[in-house]
């Protein structure tokens, strides 16, 4: 890992943030990780776990001094909520430094990152969809982003070093980065992950309904009805913040999942046991085809090599097209040829259609070479 981000305050350390800090601190010991918190117990059980070297409150002016004086990252990873004031205190303080934060919606924060923050280029959008039914610091867990995806948002004013600095941190905790442009941002993560929140809430409410007329109901929900509905128990609050922050796209699939389970009602009203049996086979096909784990082979890379001239957005561009025809980027690297043109070396794994990554790329206007490579010639893969 390059030292440029070895010195990283993590503001809120509840269940994100904390993992953050104690999964950083696992995988790069030697980085000095500053801990925010606005409850002192939260601070003081960060730092018995060893998974921040300092922490104070937001007001401390401790946390003050080592944002200007040593920090080279700072990930914001409170409620969405709570986001641009510490956009205004970075800026008030000058920070000149790398920022992302963990908000699972980014419309809205990439607007007040481009209002509040003194240097807007230097924020990159980024969401770990990783998550657990406890909340708070209780239920961080270092190894919460193994094998989950990190989606950050690179757009025409990111600078290229900025996404790979963060794409080798995050793949380094285990993560896989995707790479979405921030409009498109909140209608994916509203379909996969804030309407099932909804869906699950609404599951419960309705075993609640019943409960009183049949004592026994809990008692037989277990198995499929508490894994279906674990993330119900999440925090009011926070979901709460991410339901207004993303209301249009959460409200759309709200409106679309009523229309489906419409479906299933009309095909039961009219006794169409064709139909019904239709809409459960599309949907345990879709489910069947969902990946166990992702698991990619080191057997089989492939080195993409991009010539880039001096344009503002292509390492933006690159990235998100890559993600769309499902290729994963194992590692990033940027190698400067002249002032004003450069190289982007991608190594990928055995995932998505090289052929349509070719094709897209070409369309764009790119020069691509691709060839082979094994795992020894390549040093970030163990």
């Amino acid at each position: 890992m390059r030292d440029n981000v070895e010195h990283i305050a993590v503001i809120g350390l509840g269940l994100i943030g904390a993992s953050f800090a104690g999964a950083v601190k696992a995988r790069f010991p030697e980085f000095f990780i500053y801990g925010v918190d606005v409850i002192g117990e939260t601070c003081k059980t960060a730092q018995e776990k060893n998974w921040v070297d300092e922490s104070s409150s937001p007001e401390d002016p401790a946390f003050e001094s080592f944002v200007k004086q040593k920090c080279q990252l700072v990930v914001v990873a409170t409620p969405p909520d709570e986001v641009g004031g510490y956009f205004e205190k970075l800026a008030t303080w000058g920070f000149s430094g790398l920022v992302t934060d963990t908000a699972s919606t980014k419309t809205r924060i990439s607007q007040l990152a481009q209002t509040l923050l003194k240097y807007p280029a230097n924020y990159v959008p980024g969401h770990p969809m990783a998550g657990s039914e406890k909340n708070g610091i209780e239920g961080a867990n270092p190894d919460l982003f193994k094998g989950t995806h990190w989606i950050l948002c690179p757009d025409s004013d990111t600078p290229a070093e900025h996404f790979q600095k963060l794409h080798e941190l995050f793949t380094g905790l285990g993560a896989r980065v995707i790479s979405l442009p921030r409009e498109a941002h909140d209608e994916a993560v509203a379909i996969v992950s804030h309407v099932p929140h909804m869906v699950a809430s609404a599951l419960v409410q309705l075993a609640c309904r019943h409960a009183d007329d049949q004592q026994a109901l809990f008692r037989l929900a277990a198995g499929g009805f508490k894994d279906s509905t674990r993330i119900a128990a999440g925090s009011p609050e926070l979901w709460c913040g991410i339901a207004f922050d993303n209301s249009q796209a959460l409200r759309q699939g709200l409106s679309e999942m009523v229309e489906i389970l419409g479906q299933f009602e009309k095909s039961l009203g009219e006794g169409d046991r064709p139909s019904l049996t239709e809409l459960l086979k599309d949907a345990a096909d879709a489910r069947r085809r969902l990946p166990v784990a992702w698991v990619p082979s080191t057997e089989k890379l492939l080195e993409v090599r991009i010539p880039m001239e001096d344009r503002k957005g292509v390492v933006a561009d690159v990235t998100t097209i890559a993600s769309q025809v499902g290729c994963n980027i194992q590692s990033i690297e940027i190698d400067h040829v002249t002032e004003s043109s450069a190289v982007l070396n991608l190594i990928l794994t055995d995932e998505g259609d090289i052929g349509q990554l070719s094709s897209q790329l070409l369309n764009e206007g790119f020069a691509v070479s691709f060839s082979p490579l094994s795992p020894k010639e390549h040093s970030h893969v163990d």
